[in-house]
């Protein structure tokens, strides 16, 4: 049975936080692969400034040498808002042999209980909770808690500092840095 790891959100953009994250989950928990999927419009949050297709590129470059890092283009596909329990059904149904981890952070542990269908979501998915600064992880519901070295990098943070024109490099993989700064985004 494949152990699958799954990362999800806008990437917006991917960064060095978000590989840590997964590479730390992937061998701690001895996974197979962990696998990247983009949302085309999360329902928590407001759309991106900037196009699917840049994500995705972005997000193709960053885990592009890592043997183990797949990118699942699922809500890319599905358009609109997607929820966690329409992806994650879909790959179960998809791939009954395989076991999956869903990753999250500590801000997003603590607002579980507001999730679509998360009744339902906990019995289909193992989810992976990872500390992040400011967050407690406590919750009424299974989450495996992996402690990853402290990252405080966000891609909020690394927006604001594109847009006052202030260094981001070391913050991004070097292809997403100059993927960037080629098409001007974030300024």
């Amino acid at each position: 049975m494949k152990k699958i790891g799954l990362l999800g959100g806008t990437f917006d953009p991917p960064h060095m936080g978000h590989l840590i994250i997964a590479e730390y989950v992937r061998d701690t928990l001895e996974l197979d692969e962990i696998w990247f999927i983009p949302t085309y419009e999360p329902p928590h949050k407001q759309a991106s400034a900037i196009s699917v297709s840049h994500r995705q590129h972005m997000l193709e470059l960053a885990t592009a040498d890592h043997e183990h890092f797949k990118m699942n283009t699922i809500e890319l596909e599905r358009m609109g808002k997607s929820y966690t329990m329409d992806t994650v059904s879909t790959l179960v149904e998809q791939y009954p042999s395989y076991e999956f981890y869903f990753l999250i952070g500590a801000d997003m542990v603590a607002y579980l209980p507001k999730w679509y269908q998360i009744e339902e979501l906990v019995k289909l998915v193992k989810f992976v909770g990872v500390k992040r600064s400011g967050y407690t992880l406590e919750t009424a519901f299974p989450v495996q808690i992996i402690d990853v070295p402290a990252i405080d990098i966000s891609s909020t943070f690394i927006r604001e500092r594109a847009a006052a024109g202030k260094s981001i490099r070391y913050l991004v993989p070097k292809d997403v840095y100059s993927f960037i700064k080629e098409h001007g985004l974030y300024e």
